[in-house]
């Protein structure tokens, strides 16, 4: 190679070895994004991309509704009787702690339909939010697709990681508040009466709507750790922000834990506890992305 020779006075360019041009071009495409698309390239992209997570979602919610005894007879209507598997692990756990009021044996609600048109607008939505809810992985992976090439090499790699922990999130969300808080909503709400004399008899779209509500809703929120993830990459929150507004957090819990639960104290405790233990998890999220604003956090 040349280095600093002049020849009449013109400076001679540094001359580069085939290797040495093939390395500097393979570290230039791992640490640049790819290619810069034009804004109709964009909105192609996100066209595709939404017709993508459409297409997913209207396939489900086809499958969900040609499959009508499984989504209702085994899911949807499973918690209001007393077979159900957490009213059947609640029994095994009262009689192992000696606590009879753990058994619901008796939860047997009465579903009734007074609209002409009820059971096949419920059987319609039904079908929708369970296709919606099975399409989230997938519609999670197309956004990943469609903000891909603007992301770096190593950015790719986190971001990719991320599509798998939100979905796991969710359905995660979903798993809890259909096995735990559902069961303990219904057998609340749906046996309590102020008087014998009141015999109680659930209107079908009042029992499709709390079921619904407190599914999807807890769903969502279960995705605290991410948004506080991101947040804290971008440096807008910290450990140490997080922890000096934990009464403020509390009280935004509950808020929440009443917006997304029926109008009940019991169903908002048992949201509250699990929401607050996000909080608590998104703190150890934050304060492994950012430890150098820690650090500072504790100093002041």
């Amino acid at each position: 190679m040349w280095r600093g020779f002049r020849i009449f006075g013109f400076p001679i360019k540094k001359e580069h070895s085939v290797q040495e041009e093939e390395e500097s071009n393979k570290k230039k495409t791992k640490n640049s994004p790819a290619k810069e698309m034009s804004f109709w390239e964009h909105l192609e992209e996100l066209r595709k991309r939404l017709f993508y997570s459409a297409l997913a979602w209207v396939s489900l919610s086809t499958l969900a509704f040609i499959e009508r005894d499984i989504i209702f007879d085994k899911i949807i209507l499973a918690p209001k009787d007393s077979s159900f598997i957490t009213y059947r692990l609640l029994c095994q756990l009262g009689a192992w702690l000696h606590v009879d009021s753990l058994c619901m044996q008796t939860m047997s609600l009465k579903i009734i339909n007074y609209n002409l048109s009820g059971q096949f607008m419920t059987h319609m939505t039904i079908s929708m939010v369970a296709g919606l809810i099975l399409a989230v992985p997938f519609i999670f992976y197309q956004v990943w697709q469609f903000i891909k090439p603007a992301l770096y090499e190593k950015e790719r790699h986190y971001a990719f990681g991320a599509v798998y922990i939100m979905s796991g999130l969710f359905l995660l969300g979903v798993s809890f508040s259909y096995f735990v808080m559902v069961p303990w909503t219904l057998n609340f709400l749906g046996t309590y009466q102020v008087s014998a004399a009141v015999a109680n008899q659930i209107a079908l779209e009042s029992y499709i709507s709390t079921v619904v509500s407190v599914v999807f809703s807890v769903g969502i929120v279960f995705e605290l750790p991410v948004v506080v993830y991101v947040l804290a990459k971008l440096g807008i929150v910290t450990p140490a922000f997080l922890r000096k507004n934990r009464k403020y957090a509390f009280i935004i819990v509950l808020i929440v834990a009443a917006i997304i639960t029926p109008p009940d104290v019991f169903s908002q405790t048992i949201a509250t506890i699990p929401l607050w233990a996000l909080y608590e998890v998104s703190i150890i999220v934050a304060a492994r992305v950012s430890p150098k604003n820690e650090e500072d956090g504790d100093k002041d």
